[in-house]
Formats: C-alpha cells, sequence, structure tokens
C-alpha cells in the first residue's frame, strides 16, 4: 500500500490515497472541515481492514497444492494381467511404468500423488487364497486413507479380435463427475496422432470404480492382443505421450469441475 500526503490546492484541503491492488487507483476527498476528514480517513481504513480480513481462494501454485490424486497401477506380483501377443510383455509393468511418468507430471505441477504401488510387487501380501480380494482392498484403503479429488486406474485391454485397439476410458454410471472426467482424457487419447480411430468413453460395473466415494476412472492404454498397440506400448516414447494425455485430461477435469479445494 502507498499513501500520498494531503496537499493545498486552491486553498481547499484535498487527503488523496493511492491504494495498489489490481492496479493504482485514487480516492480523493475535499473539505474544509478537518473533523469531517479524520471521520473519513477512519471509514476508510476501517473498510481496507475488513477487505484485509476476507479469506479468498487460493489460485494457480495454491490450487494446486491442494489437488490429490491417487494413482493405481492394476494387477501386479504373480497377478501380471495380459500379456502382449508377440513380446509377451505383462500388463502390470506396463501399468506402472505409465502411472510414474503420470505421476512425475502431477508433481511438476504441484499436485500431491499417492501410487497404490510404486513396484511390480503385488499388494496382497503372502500369496495364498483371495489374493485378489485382498490386493483390491488394499488399493481401496490406500484411496480412502489419502482422500483424493482424482482416482486414475491405469490398466492395458486385451480382446479376442487382434484387429481392435485404441486407448479407451471407463467411469461408473452414476457418476457425473466420472464421467466429465473419462471424456477430458478420452478427447486427449483420441488427439494422438496414433490414435488409429476415435474411441467413446463407457460406463463400468469394476472393484476400483465403485470402492469408494471419489471420483475414479479406469484408463486402459491399449491392446496388448493388437501387434500394432503391443508395438507402440512398450516404447518409452508412446508410453510417456499416453502418461501426458492423462496428465492433461486431469487438468482439464479439474478447470471444469466445481469442488470445495480446501477439504
Amino acid at each position: 500500500m502507498r499513501v500520498k500526503k494531503g496537499r493545498i490546492v486552491d486553498n481547499f484541503h484535498y487527503f488523496c490515497i493511492v491504494i495498489n491492488i489490481c492496479g493504482d487507483f485514487m480516492i480523493v476527498f475535499k473539505s474544509k472541515n478537518l473533523i469531517i476528514i479524520s471521520v473519513l480517513i477512519a471509514t476508510i481504513f476501517t473498510i481496507i481492514f475488513c477487505i484485509g480480513s476476507i479469506v479468498v481462494q487460493p489460485t494457480g501454485e495454491a490450487y494446486a497444492n491442494k489437488i490429490r490424486v491417487v494413482l493405481d497401477a492394476g494387477h501386479g506380483g504373480i497377478d501380471g494381467g495380459v500379456s502382449g501377443v508377440n513380446t509377451g510383455v505383462k500388463e502390470s509393468e506396463l501399468n506402472l511404468k505409465v502411472v510414474k511418468k503420470i505421476e512425475k507430471y502431477l508433481i511438476s505441477a504441484g499436485m500431491s500423488v499417492s501410487l497404490t504401488r510404486n513396484s511390480n510387487a503385488g499388494l496382497y501380501g503372502i500369496a495364498t487364497k483371495n489374493l485378489k480380494r485382498r490386493d483390491m482392498e488394499k488399493r481401496r484403503d490406500i484411496i480412502k486413507s489419502f482422500k483424493p479429488n482424482v482416482v486414475i486406474s491405469v490398466h492395458m485391454n486385451k480382446y479376442s479380435l487382434s484387429t481392435r485397439r485404441g486407448a479407451q476410458v471407463f467411469y461408473k454410471k452414476s457418476d457425473e463427475n466420472a464421467k466429465l472426467l473419462a471424456s477430458s482424457i478420452q478427447n486427449n487419447f483420441n488427439q494422438m496422432e496414433e490414435a488409429s480411430r476415435d474411441c467413446s468413453i463407457l460406463s463400468g460395473d469394476y472393484y476400483i470404480l465403485n470402492c469408494t466415494e471419489y471420483t475414479s476412472v479406469i484408463a486402459e492404454c491399449g491392446f496388448l492382443s493388437n501387434p500394432e498397440d503391443e508395438a507402440l506400448l512398450i516404447t518409452d516414447e508412446y508410453q510417456d505421450k499416453i502418461a501426458y494425455c492423462i496428465f492433461k485430461g486431469i487438468v482439464g477435469y479439474l478447470a471444469q469441475s466445481s469442488f470445495d479445494y480446501n477439504k
């Protein structure tokens, strides 16, 4: 705040206050009566104090610091998921590579990130009966503990027809926020130069989408049953492109959605 002292012009007292808030502006008070001036000064500083006491929502980096994202690399451990039709690459390994690339983008944007797994190990503990259920329940517990704004579960797809290809996003049918998030990510997938067709988002009844109340989607990054998709998905360059599309999709969703950043 900058304040200029009063000066005399044409035998009248002018009291000028210049406040530098979103650009300079000047408030001028004119009076022959110093008592009136004193009252006005007191009023002005009262208003300024009240304005300064108002809590406004943070912007830019402050917003980003309040955004929490859980990244779930599907499968892991003895559950390798689907395998590449030519190379035999495990889905679980590709899922983790993509997740770690997404994590870097999110952290660089100032967001808080939690991974359900950060190694190729599973989350089931001892490999005994019901390990899949224990694995999924552990993922649920991690999500609930972190209280995220967004949950992204990364997978690779498989289909009986080897011609089927492309990245596709699934969401919980009853969740409009999840649908918005899925659409944002899918739009970025469809804009990739490697995209062979425009895929549509699909609603799905999957545990990872239903196990918590948090906005969640599954990003199927391509078909390992398709030779062309597999050849792309095993490369570091294409994994990074997929990760960046998901990152942009998250940012696009956050720009459109309305939720309380202060929770």
